[in-house]
């Protein structure tokens, strides 16, 4: 195997290097991409986060608070926390990890529920989620125990935690059946927690909930013009929880974004249709978005990312089916092929490395990040030669 592809520019060389330095924090986390960006950082991580975490509700003069639950931490009840700037609640609307929508629901009056109050070590002040009942300081604690490991989420900048990588699989078996019954809960903090932790569940650990789900309790969620946020997360779980009726709407609704090219959702519905259909479906797949030339690139994009969510999880539809997918994808779309060499490589899926190399020959891809992408995967080939050495110089494509 050749270590050293080709000679790189010095200002393409360093737009690789950040490449591969996002590519190395994109390999650590395992959120259904659907859902999670990566860049939201949701309550449930910040509980996480919290060396100190309390329900404490508003006594005596403004920002004083009196604590009634503790949820993690070293306090204890009855003590006093004096803070100004802690007394208007920021999750009385309804609430996505995006930030708060429009909702009719009326603010609650602060003197009615406790605050959820975080603190670190580091900090020497408590920030607040928003308001809820002390009756949910037993879920809370549920919720923070399901964290085991003593790995705390992994930090890029002081804002931005990455997604699902600190928690194992056994811990989000857990805490993915503590969540559920939470979901569009009337409390608006308590939904938005759950509906969080469902945004960044691995898909795999998210199609263990489907004995549990209510079909058509996830269609009225998706319905509603108040959760356009989270509706790609609830559309992957009535793929989960659907039958044919279900099957036979989402195809309606497919079939009805594919001539009018709107690829809003379409993802999440290609996902859930997958789940439903199974293997059979990534051949039609392939044939309408992959082939046929008047896709738009959101389409093309939204098809592959329905395939990887499939293609992580190992459930309905195999991996190498999907790895099949993207093999002829890279055939059909020799331009875009880079999109989907950083996935083959985390999977080992080497067959790609004869066209890689045919591909770069060829000069079919001129994006600089594809062009890092695919040379990636060619240096971790073991089927890569060294024919590969006399590869052109990226300096001849600039």
């Amino acid at each position: 195997m050749v270590t050293t592809l080709v000679p790189i520019h010095r200002s393409v060389r360093m737009l690789l290097g950040l490449g591969l330095m996002l590519l190395a924090f994109a390999s650590d986390a395992r959120a259904c991409a659907i859902c999670f960006s990566g860049l939201a950082v949701t309550p449930g991580q910040k509980l996480d986060a919290a060396d100190e975490a309390v329900l404490a509700a508003p006594f005596g003069s403004q920002g004083h608070f009196r604590v009634i639950e503790i949820v993690k931490g070293a306090g204890a009840v009855g003590n006093i926390i004096v803070q100004p700037g802690l007394a208007i609640p920021i999750a009385d609307a309804v609430m996505s990890v995006d930030g708060l929508t429009e909702g009719d629901r009326e603010p609650s009056k602060l003197e009615e529920k406790p605050l959820l109050l975080l603190r670190d070590k580091v900090s020497e002040t408590w920030t607040s989620l928003g308001a809820m009942p002390a009756e949910y300081a037993g879920w809370l604690r549920q919720l923070a125990e399901t964290k085991l490991s003593g790995e705390r989420p992994k930090r890029i900048w002081p804002q931005l935690t990455l997604t699902s990588s600190y928690l194992s699989d056994a811990e989000w078996r857990v805490r993915i059946a503590v969540v559920a019954p939470q979901f569009e809960s009337p409390e608006p903090l308590v939904a938005a927690i759950a509906y969080g932790e469902l945004s960044r569940a691995p898909y795999a650990i998210t199609r263990l909930l489907k004995p549990s789900l209510d079909a058509g309790r996830i269609a009225t969620w998706i319905n509603d013009p108040k959760l356009a946020l989270r509706r790609a997360a609830y559309t992957l779980l009535l793929g989960i929880a659907g039958g044919p009726d279900t099957t036979v709407a989402l195809e309606r609704q497919i079939d009805a974004a594919m001539r009018t090219r709107d690829a809003t959702n379409l993802s999440a519905m290609l996902a859930a249709d997958l789940e439903l259909r199974g293997p059979a479906r990534v051949d039609w797949i392939e044939q309408t978005y992959f082939a046929d030339r008047q896709r738009t690139l959101p389409e093309i994009q939204a098809a592959l990312l329905a395939l990887s969510v499939h293609g992580g999880a190992e459930g309905t539809v195999p991996r190498r089916r999907v790895v099949d997918a993207y093999l002829y994808f890279i055939k059909a779309r020799q331009p875009m092929a880079g999109f989907v060499a950083t996935e083959l490589a985390d999977w080992e899926a080497w067959d790609a490395t004869a066209d890689y190399v045919a591909i770069i020959r060829s000069k079919s891809v001129r994006d600089p990040a594809e062009l890092f992408a695919i040379l990636s995967y060619l240096k971790l080939s073991p089927l890569t030669t060294a024919q590969t050495a006399s590869l052109p110089s990226t300096d001849q494509r600039e």
